[in-house]
């Protein structure tokens, strides 16, 4: 689901099934304020950690016996800009394995670095020795441990 709305559609249509499994006695469906205002309650760090502890669950089920490759990317994500806190647009890598179309973990950029360092710790967090890993060429420098540097001003 991709609004409030629509994940409050899901929950009324799926509702008897979920309070079944969630031990729930819910007669409706929570409303879509409600819904926004636990997810914006949640840490970042603990979903974080849940959603990588569930993809590498999947990803041990189903990955093939030769293994695929890992790819990393980064993502600037639509809407969130913020003009009025004076935020730059959020900026996502992800990492996605291509033997079992899963994405395997997320990981900020910070607003003032780019996706190298990003990548390199998310490398290093994950522990991914062994595997081929795949990354666009902004991560092919000389010096890939330090951010790329502006050409000077002629």
């Amino acid at each position: 689901m991709n609004s409030y709305r629509s994940i409050v559609t899901f929950i009324e249509m799926h509702r008897p099934r979920l309070n079944e499994v969630f031990g729930l006695t819910w007669r409706r469906a929570p409303a879509h304020t409600a819904i926004r205002y636990i997810l914006q309650g949640l840490d970042s760090d603990a979903v974080e950690a849940a959603f990588r502890g569930h993809a590498k669950l999947l990803q041990a089920a189903h990955a093939k016996p030769d293994g695929g490759s890992l790819a990393i990317d980064g993502k600037t994500l639509r809407g969130s800009f913020d003009a009025f806190r004076d935020r730059a647009a959020a900026h996502l890598l992800g990492m996605f394995a291509t033997d079992t179309a899963l994405v395997l973990a997320h990981s900020e950029v910070d607003e003032k670095s780019n996706e190298i360092p990003a990548a390199q710790a998310l490398l290093a967090e994950l522990g991914l020795a062994g595997h081929l890993i795949t990354l666009d060429a902004l991560h092919c420098q000389r010096k890939p441990s330090s951010s790329p540097q502006r050409p000077e001003p002629t």
